[in-house]
């Protein structure tokens, strides 16, 4: 057998073996590397609360359901009623974990504005969505775990909530009305949007 043959033959098994080590076709683009830099106010100013016990207790208020992809939320009800979109200043930290809040490790940061009938605002190079909360523009960042389908997607696949605990023999039902809108979104409403 000649050498070219044989080169040949090498060259597309070397090809086709790097071709298998390149990223899924699933994979989520990679955000520009400078909105990293951008990132910065965001990391510095929420890295404190990495640990839900740690989390600031002032101007925040948790949330006790967790929204499968999502996980649970602290809103701060002050940076929401200021309408002002600060990387810095997040309006929801989001949580994943147990039940218990000892258990929870923050994943992700959220920036919400109150529609009006403004344009969507921007952050990152990323236009607010209008779909997630009724009234609202919102924004994730997934800076604190990897999301799959995307640092600014709005949901990660990766974040699990607890398996409801199974309600005992001797629970008592009241009649209520179900809702499918979260409790933290009807939190958001009852604000104080006057200052």
């Amino acid at each position: 057998m000649s050498s070219r043959p044989l080169k040949a033959a090498i060259t597309m098994a070397i090809a086709g073996a790097l071709s298998l080590t390149a990223a899924p076709a699933q994979a989520a683009p990679e955000p520009d590397p400078f909105v990293w830099v951008d990132l910065v106010p965001t990391y510095t100013n929420t890295a404190a609360s990495s640990y839900e016990p740690l989390a600031p207790p002032d101007g925040w208020t948790r949330t006790d359901t967790c929204v499968p992809g999502m996980g649970y939320r602290y809103v701060n009800a002050e940076y929401l009623a200021d309408g002002v979109v600060d990387a810095g200043k997040p309006e929801v930290l989001l949580y994943e974990g147990g039940a218990d809040t000892s258990d929870r490790d923050l994943v992700a940061v959220g920036w919400a504005v109150k529609n009006t009938g403004q344009a969507a605002p921007t952050l990152f190079g990323e236009t607010f969505r209008s779909t997630e909360v009724p009234g609202y523009y919102t924004l994730h960042a997934w800076i604190y775990e990897d999301n799959p389908d995307g640092l600014f997607k709005s949901f990660n696949p990766a974040v699990k909530c607890p398996a409801a605990p199974t309600p005992a023999a001797t629970t008592t039902t009241t009649n209520t009305t179900t809702t499918a809108v979260p409790d933290w979104v009807s939190s958001l409403d009852d604000l104080d949007w006057t200052g």
